[in-house]
């Protein structure tokens, strides 16, 4: 898929929240990047827009520590986790990630520290940091998935 350019903060936003007519129960959102890449704006983002469709405010704090945030929305749970901390596949294990895959949206920052449990059903989100404006990034979209290919299109159109 073609990269997409974001300027700012707020365009990486907007980019986020294109997605949320096409997110579901049973998706999973790899963010890979650099800190400070925009991987936690664009979680934040997808993560605020939903919860206020519930009607829902609160705070959406970075789970870098806590490791996983979790948050209910009328149609179903989010997770928001954070792996960057993770050193171990026992780690993962523990976190409950597997079930979660099939049951909540699951936003998962340093995505790519899942090794073998990555799960088929995903979108990556890889962020790039473009030096010569501040701000602006790369963002590119990868799926295995043809059915969130065509999200993803469409979503991005």
């Amino acid at each position: 898929m073609t990269p997409l350019v974001s300027e700012s903060e707020s365009h990486t936003q907007e980019i986020a929240i294109k997605l949320l007519p096409y997110l579901e129960a049973g998706m999973v959102l790899l963010l890979n990047g650099p800190i400070g890449a925009g991987k936690s704006v664009f979680a934040r983002a997808i993560i605020s827009s939903l919860l206020a469709k519930s009607d829902r405010e609160e705070d959406i704090p970075s789970p870098t520590f806590t490791l996983v945030q979790s948050y209910e929305t009328e149609e179903f749970e989010i997770w928001h986790v954070d792996l960057y901390r993770i050193e171990s596949e026992l780690e993962i294990i523990e976190l409950g990630l597997e079930e979660a895959f099939e049951t909540s949206l699951c936003i998962i920052e340093w995505g790519e520290k899942l090794g073998r449990f990555t799960p088929d059903n995903r979108i990556e989100v890889s962020f790039e940091p473009i030096t010569s404006f501040k701000s602006g990034r790369r963002l590119t979209f990868t799926t295995k998935d043809s059915k969130y290919a065509h999200r993803i299109a469409r979503a991005l159109e």
